[in-house]
């Protein structure tokens, strides 16, 4: 509650139905109307917010505690955390996308085994796909789900949050899930099938640009649907200029890796994590509007559209 003293009013100030107020000259050049004089009950100045802006963002941790958060929260890698709070989770979502690019090079390394085993693209493909499930146990693709079973009720905010929180999966969370996969499967086979080093080099996109997604969902002015959960933890710690730089580098990162492939697969790979990151803020944008913030399986649903959609991209062509 804002406790100011109103400033105090001038003594000698005449009213405006005053004798003196009439005696003044009406069609004085040097002479204005006060906003006062016109309008008497209009406060001097306008009524302050009866509560404090929250801060342009969290404190930040050191980087090293950051880095911990980042592989603690979104990788199953035993990590041990030691700071945990706002000032953690702003200095783990700039560093979401380093666990995204391990996640990837995981991925790769199983999909060239089985290449060097003989399993064919197709094997490799699916491999690679399911790396990033059991490196997540799968959280991201259970938001994924969850996400589409809340988006796809048609229900209130409320009403979708709870068919979210739910353990089970509806029909909508079921052929998202499908959908998704073989959308996957089938990238990375066509990769695959170029070589084990466009295969490699697609999965380690697809990871980084996923977590690249949740950075840009963590900035400052995206609120949390709910008072709990990692959505809540997470929600406006990022400030928007860092948000930007990171997305920046990463787009910028994922052409350089494209150098050894010519020149059309830079401009490939670089539009390529460009769609994701776009993709995954059309999905934010009407999450926001349909369920007022985000959540856990938001972020989910984000990172695994934006790999989709990174790795569909790298086919074109």
């Amino acid at each position: 509650m804002d406790t100011t003293p109103e400033p105090p009013q001038p003594q000698s100030q005449p009213s405006a139905h005053s004798p003196e107020a009439g005696a003044e000259p009406q069609n004085a050049e040097n002479s204005e109307p006060s906003e006062e004089s016109e309008h008497p009950d209009r406060p001097e100045h306008p009524p302050r917010p009866a509560y404090d802006p929250p801060p342009a963002h969290a404190p930040r941790a050191p980087w090293a505690d950051g880095i911990r958060f980042a592989f603690g929260t979104l990788t199953v890698l035993p990590v041990r955390g030691t700071r945990w709070g706002r000032e953690a989770a702003h200095t783990g979502m700039l560093c979401a996308p380093l666990a995204g690019l391990t996640v990837g090079l995981c991925a790769a390394a199983v999909g060239g085994v089985l290449l060097f085993l003989g399993g064919g693209a197709l094997l490799a493909a699916v491999a690679t796909a399911a790396i990033p499930a059991v490196l997540t146990r799968g959280l991201h693709l259970d938001g994924l789900a969850d996400t589409a079973d809340g988006l796809g009720s048609g229900k209130p905010a409320e009403d979708a949050l709870r068919i979210m929180k739910r353990s089970d999966i509806g029909p909508f969370g079921v052929i998202t899930l499908l959908f998704v996969l073989l959308g996957q499967v089938a990238a990375l086979a066509q990769l695959y099938g170029q070589s084990w080093a466009h295969g490699a080099v697609g999965a380690a996109v697809a990871g980084v640009a996923a977590r690249c997604a949740l950075t840009l969902a963590a900035r400052v002015g995206v609120p949390a649907a709910r008072p709990e959960g990692l959505g809540a933890a997470v929600a406006g710690t990022v400030a928007w200029r860092s948000a930007g730089v990171v997305a920046a580098v990463v787009v910028v990162g994922c052409a350089v890796v494209a150098i050894p492939f010519g020149p059309y697969a830079v401009v490939r790979h670089a539009f390529a994590a460009l769609a994701a990151l776009a993709a995954a803020e059309l999905l934010l944008h009407h999450c926001r509007r349909r369920l007022d913030g985000v959540t856990g399986d938001v972020f989910g649903a984000l990172a695994e559209t934006a790999a989709t959609m990174a790795l569909v991209v790298l086919t074109f062509g």
